[in-house]
């Protein structure tokens, strides 16, 4: 069994990202896998804005979260990333605020860094 960490780099416009990452978390996890963490990095932090609000015909990206969540993977949001892009990180989520230096910790222990772009 290997272990896995994955970052999410792009902003929420990009549909395309968010759908690899969350395939690829799932497929890591139906076969056996570990997915230590998933870290909202950069424009990544976007999905965590408590204000989203997207069109019924869009991808529901909070629905995509939830379902990463309730695999029981860990959602991380970078702290410093998300006070740059005014992401207000005092409301309840299944995001769970975190630093650079948490990141840094996950990932050196993990098999492999996947990071989504």
């Amino acid at each position: 069994m290997s272990t896995f960490v994955l970052s999410l780099h792009t902003g929420i416009a990009d549909h395309d990202g968010l759908q690899r990452l969350s395939r690829f978390a799932h497929a890591t996890v139906n076969s056996g896998h570990q997915v230590e963490c998933i870290f909202l990095y950069q424009d990544g932090v976007s999905h965590a804005s408590p204000y989203l609000q997207q069109p019924s015909d869009e991808l529901d990206v909070k629905a995509t979260w939830q379902a990463l969540a309730d695999l029981g993977i860990p959602l991380m949001l970078c702290v410093t990333a998300a006070q740059k892009r005014a992401i207000d990180i005092s409301h309840e989520s299944v995001f769970t605020v975190a630093g650079l230096a948490e990141f840094a910790m996950l990932s050196a222990k993990a098999d492999k860094w996947v990071q989504f772009k």
